[in-house]
Parts: C-alpha cells; sequence; structure tokens
C-alpha cells in the first residue's frame, strides 16, 4: 500500500491495478489505498450481506450508488438508499445486507486504511466462516454472535 494517495482514474465495477476480491460472496474492487483512507467498492447481490462487525481501528463510510442496504448500526435497522451515507465510527457495531430481489453497489471509505487492505487479501475466496472471524480478529476486526444479525 502506497503511503500517499496516487492519482488516477478508475471506472465502476474496477479496482487499482484490475484487482478485486471475493468475500463472503460479495466482489470488492479497492479505488484508493493509501496510509490515511482506503476505499473500496462493494457490489452485493441479492441476499448477500456482511455479518455485523466492529472495527476497533477505523472509523468507515458507507455511500449507496446502486440499490437499497438494509444497514444494522448500534443496533438499529435503517434502509440506506443511493445517494445515502451511513457514518460508521470506530468501536461502533455495523452490518449490512442486500434484502432486495436487485444488486447493490457501494462505495466504502475506512480511515485509517491499517491493515484492513491485507486482511481483504487473505480472505479474498474464503469460504469458511470460522476462518474469517479468526483472521479478521487479527487484524481488529470482531464479529458479534450470528443473533446480532437479526
Amino acid at each position: 500500500m502506497s503511503k500517499e494517495l496516487a492519482k488516477g482514474f478508475i471506472k465502476a465495477g474496477a479496482g487499482c491495478s484490475g484487482t478485486s476480491w471475493n468475500i463472503l460472496g460479495q466482489k470488492y474492487f479497492p479505488k484508493a489505498c493509501c496510509d490515511a483512507s482506503f476505499v473500496f467498492e462493494a457490489n452485493s447481490m441479492p441476499g448477500d450481506f456482511f455479518p455485523v462487525h466492529i472495527h476497533g481501528l477505523q472509523d468507515k463510510l458507507l455511500c449507496v450508488l446502486e440499490g437499497v442496504l438494509d444497514v444494522k448500526l448500534d443496533g438499529q435497522w435503517m434502509k440506506a438508499k443511493p445517494g445515502d451515507l451511513v457514518r460508521m465510527p470506530r468501536g461502533i457495531s455495523h452490518g449490512y445486507f442486500n434484502l432486495s430481489d436487485r444488486p447493490v453497489r457501494a462505495l466504502i471509505w475506512v480511515t485509517p486504511a491499517a491493515s484492513l487492505q491485507t486482511l481483504f487479501k487473505k480472505l479474498d475466496g474464503v469460504k469458511n466462516v470460522d476462518e474469517v472471524v479468526k483472521l479478521s480478529a487479527q487484524y481488529g476486526m470482531e464479529f458479534l454472535p450470528p443473533e446480532a444479525n437479526e
């Protein structure tokens, strides 16, 4: 990861240097990676979700570009629609769920970047949820028990 933000242009549905990750069934495309922040495009198909979790090291912002995401933030449910911005400070539980019948595309900013990009590289293609939880804990991300997703 670069210490400084690199200039450039990246199209929708593409990542830096053609990079993409499949994390828990969702397709992620890194857009900007530097010490100050990590920005990625998240593409969720109907039924996809990222379970409720807590970042101990980063603040996160999620902006819905297309579709509708159900977001659980600090125990409260909300619907995020195109143009909506969800602020998720570090230490606050959050998860997002595509409960609709349409794909969702969102842009997610994490600051500071810390080692989240490294974690995403390690999680790429991992299908075993226990392994995802174990790896994530090593990088400051804690998953809540499954009932937190209800």
